[in-house]
């Protein structure tokens, strides 16, 4: 008779690959209440950039259409959707982080070890990071109220742009897996998960309108999918001058910032979801 093969088998079939990720996502959620101090220190930085850049830039930066005598009020308004966007793309380094450090661990191995569904330790962790955002989001809001920050638009159209915030983290926490798969320590993972972040969140429509830019680096803000998310979350949220969005230009994106940000959360996804499971599948310490 032929020998049974002892390797294990995975399973198939999308029930047992959503039961497979919640459970590693209950795992990495577990993992973080047992250590609040990722938490806390990952509301740290995006509360000090509030304070930072309202009450130190936050007059002397020119809104367009903004009255003279309200500037302060109107770089609030302009800044928070921002701010929001960038605190969900940087819990990419973390989440790179996590990954590489079960990497290093031997943990990814074990799992791979096991009958699980092709993929599923990633998007368990990725849904676990997806819920450490959302509660860093909510923090965040709360303090925005507090230094003056508003709405003005009804909240199903407000929580419709938390949500799209939320799908960009999403869609970054793919490329965080990604290079935590590649690199071989938890610190690289997060040098390479900020290094490319910075510019991709500063040559944007985030802190500044880009109209005051240079010719090449509006272009670059404006096609930027971190822009189209950040004009997104103005408008639904009503963060406008006279009803119209601040520093809106002629770029398709910049006039359907909706549309081009669930286009590029979705694409970002697709790509480096299928990018990360491959590396998963050979990955080695």
């Amino acid at each position: 008779m032929p020998a049974k093969s002892l390797a294990p088998v995975a399973r198939g079939g999308l029930a047992q690959s959503v039961t497979d990720s919640l459970t590693i996502a209950k795992r990495n959620l577990i993992r973080m209440m047992r250590i609040p101090e990722m938490v806390i220190f990952g509301l740290i930085q995006p509360i000090m950039f509030v304070v930072l850049f309202t009450y130190v830039f936050g007059g002397s930066i020119n809104i367009p259409g903004a009255d003279a005598g309200n500037l302060k009020q109107a770089y609030k308004d302009f800044l928070m959707a921002g701010i929001f966007a960038q605190t969900v793309t940087f819990a990419t380094a973390g989440a790179g982080a996590g990954i590489a450090d079960d990497m290093h661990k031997g943990l990814i191995d074990r799992f791979r070890s096991l009958p699980m569904a092709r993929g599923a330790v990633l998007t368990g962790r990725t849904l676990a990071d997806l819920v450490q955002t959302a509660l860093t989001l909510v923090v965040l809001a709360a303090v925005a109220l507090l230094i003056g920050w508003r709405a003005h638009e009804a909240i199903p159209k407000v929580l419709a742009g938390f949500a799209l915030l939320l799908l960009l983290g999403y869609a970054f926490s793919w490329i965080g897996a990604l290079i935590g798969l590649s690199v071989r320590t938890p610190e690289a993972a997060t040098s390479g998960g900020l290094i490319w972040l910075f510019p991709l969140t500063f040559i944007s429509n985030a802190f500044v309108p880009v109209d005051g830019m240079p010719s090449f680096l509006q272009h670059v803000a404006e096609w930027n999918p971190f822009s189209a998310t950040v004009q997104a979350a103005r408008e639904l949220f009503g963060n406008t001058i006279e009803g119209r969005p601040v520093s809106v230009t002629g770029a398709w994106p910049m006039e359907h910032p909706v549309l081009a940000s669930l286009i590029w959360s979705v694409l970002i996804i697709l790509v480096f979801r299928t990018l990360a499971v491959r590396k998963y599948r050979s990955a080695t310490v």
